[in-house]
């Protein structure tokens, strides 16, 4: 899908540092085991986050590394959210 691509393009554009947020954010671990993404377990899993909007941000269930993504208009949008999530810590409830 779009938003899949657009995805993929965003997380090829970070860097190594922001890249380890992401990691962090989506799996609750800053490393990949050997192997890489190949061998996570369970599988990290992309989900369109449903009537979400740009204004919206990407959440999380580690547990399962489950990630759900808003479909944004924008790679800007979406990366400027991704990144402001993944630096985000703790619960806000």
């Amino acid at each position: 899908s779009p938003g899949f691509l657009r995805f993929v393009r965003v997380l090829c554009g970070m860097s190594s540092d922001e890249r380890k947020a992401f990691l962090q954010f989506t799996t609750g671990c800053s490393t990949l085991p050997p192997g890489g993404l190949a061998n996570l377990h369970p599988r990290l899993t992309v989900v369109r986050k449903v009537d979400a909007t740009d204004a919206s941000y990407p959440s999380v269930n580690t547990c399962v590394h489950y990630l759900k993504l808003p479909e944004y208009s924008s790679e800007e949008i979406m990366r400027e959210r991704l990144l402001a999530a993944t630096m985000e810590k703790g619960f806000h409830l």
